[in-house]
């Protein structure tokens, strides 16, 4: 779309916006909406992502528009859905805006690989059904060495624009391409084999820009990266950390208050874990307690299948516990599989890849097999109930189950699904799914992590917490081996934020069912309340607590009439 035609729809939606109903207006602002990204999806079936700067001067204009006309749709015309719908579409557009006009392109690396590892996800499984599909898959591949290019030179403006990752963040991403270029296959050409072969010195030109990019980030940007780990250490970082904390949270909170709820959470938390270690009898410290823990072999996988088959198990007997919780369950299954080796070494213990009942794909509980001794047992059933079910799997499958949604309801907001994670790991202690002290240890220790990122993530990123400092405050507080604990205090390094959402999250969902059942009494019904929560897909968390306490009033008046 060139400049003049987006000029020109900016205006007439801003001219529009000031005639159309409430509910005209909020569906021409998201057809808008869906336009823009239907041409970015289909320019992504023969490249890469567009990051030029005049395709990021156009995205600004695109949604301060959005905005700006969003701003003047009436809520008190709308039905409920569409108040849902402003509400999230209001988070999402801002939060884009913010990061299209801070600069976030020209730093687009994380520890765990960022624009990198985007690229493996994209054509991993990528299934070409069609000559059409062949050949639109040749041109993204041909244009890759463009894109690379864009990239370096976006990261070499951060540079000069103060807006540049640390050398930890950094020094994972030149060993994720040293891993990629040493492979027996190459990713790119995986989705390629036996339909398609290039020319040996077409290869070599798609591994050399490979190698630009390993050699700029080796010998130019690592000399002058980062060394403090802090986002506040870059320019008008104190300023993106505070946005980062309100869009994960989608709560108007400060560092500050997270930090403060952090101490308060890591204190009750603590004096459960150490209720446990009297019951067990152990004769020693809270440290030593641990380093049992940490080294005892009892507690540790022996091969990569048994601690595969433990969590195949607990997932089935996670979901023999579901009726008596939810009234509604999702149709597509899941499986259980290991991390991909590729990735594993710099990769969290689990996590939930989703599926498609129309793809025909399962939804996929990731079960990290690297490092054994680095893989206790004991947190295994938190680990299943929050990445399978009731967790990730449920909740995001039945997400994909409703109709009649604008495509953004499909966003991802973390403090709601990492929210709904980390109750699932709550729920499982009434459900009964911890069969000894120590896997109740376990789950407190998955708890005291969360806990624990109230701290070290605002700490590092706003304060002056040193890595060292909030490797030891981990260690000090939890039970995680130290490869689990340096690989998420990376994560955390490079991903300003999003490890707050989790535990914020937890606690605005207990508070919520704890207000039901004080307030409904013999009418609460927890099926009910669960099916409630996830009625509506990820939601922002203030959303969810209207919805709840409407929900309480309406409960309440029925009985009243009757």
């Amino acid at each position: 779309m060139t400049s003049i035609k987006i000029f020109l729809s900016c205006f007439l939606l801003l001219v529009c916006s000031n005639f159309l109903p409430g509910q005209d207006l909020l569906s021409s602002i998201i057809e808008r909406y869906d336009e823009f990204n239907k041409e970015i999806e289909e320019a992504s079936k023969t490249g890469w992502p567009n990051v030029s700067d005049s395709f990021i001067e156009k995205n600004i204009l695109h949604h301060q528009s959005l905005i700006q006309a969003l701003s003047k749709v009436n809520k008190a015309e709308l039905n409920e859905e569409d108040q849902i719908n402003v509400e999230m579409f209001k988070l999402i557009l801002e939060s884009a805006l913010f990061d299209l006009e801070y600069g976030t392109h020209l730093m687009p690396l994380n520890s765990e690989g960022g624009f990198i590892i985007s690229m493996m996800y994209n054509v991993r499984g990528k299934k070409l059904n069609s000559d059409e599909d062949i050949q639109n898959y040749i041109k993204k591949i041909n244009s890759t060495n463009l894109y690379l290019d864009a990239q370096i030179a976006n990261l070499r403006k951060g540079l000069k624009s103060e807006i540049i990752r640390p050398k930890i963040v950094v020094e994972n991403c030149i060993q994720i391409l040293e891993d990629l270029l040493s492979s027996d296959e190459f990713f790119l050409f995986v989705p390629l084999k036996g339909k398609h072969t290039f020319e040996p010195q077409f290869e070599t030109e798609i591994f050399n820009a490979f190698r630009r990019l390993h050699t700029f980030l080796k010998n130019e940007y690592l000399p002058k990266a980062r060394i403090k780990i802090g986002i506040k250490e870059n320019k008008n970082g104190k300023a993106f950390y505070e946005q980062r904390v309100r869009f994960y949270t989608t709560l108007d909170m400060s560092p500050q208050e997270v930090f403060e709820v952090g101490k308060s959470e890591v204190a009750r938390i603590r004096s459960e874990m150490e209720a446990i270690i009297d019951s067990v009898n152990f004769e020693g410290s809270f440290e030593e307690f641990t380093t049992f823990l940490r080294e005892d072999p009892q507690f540790y996988a022996q091969t990569d299948k048994e601690l595969l088959y433990f969590a195949s198990w607990l997932s089935k007997k996670a979901e023999a516990f579901l009726p008596r919780y939810f009234n509604k369950l999702p149709r597509l299954p899941f499986t259980v599989t290991p991390v991909p080796l590729a990735i594993a070494p710099n990769y969290t213990t689990g996590r939930y890849s989703g599926g498609s009942m129309k793809g025909q794909k399962a939804g996929q509980y990731w079960v990290n097999t690297y490092n054994l001794p680095a893989r206790p047992l004991y947190v295994l059933p938190s680990l299943t109930l929050h990445e399978a079910v009731p967790g990730h799997h449920l909740q995001i499958s039945l997400a994909k189950e409703l109709k009649g949604l604008p495509k953004f309801r499909s966003h991802y907001l973390s403090a709601f699904g990492e929210g709904w994670g980390l109750y699932s790991e709550y729920l499982g202690k009434e459900a009964g799914m911890y069969q000894t002290a120590y896997e109740d240890f376990g789950r407190l220790t998955y708890e005291m992590w969360r806990a624990c990122r109230l701290v070290v993530d605002p700490g590092m990123h706003y304060f002056d917490m040193t890595k060292e400092e909030a490797i030891a405050f981990m260690k000090d507080n939890t039970a995680l081996s130290m490869h689990e604990i340096n690989t998420e205090i990376n994560r955390y390094i490079g991903w300003p934020g999003q490890a707050v959402s989790y535990k914020i999250g937890e606690l605005k969902i207990r508070e919520l069912r704890k207000k039901a059942e004080l307030e409904l009494g013999d009418k609460f019904d927890i099926r009910e309340f669960h099916d409630l929560v996830l009625a509506n897909g990820s939601i922002p968390l203030n959303t969810l607590e209207r919805i709840i306490n409407q929900y309480i009033e309406i409960k309440n008046s029925d009985v009243e009439k009757n």
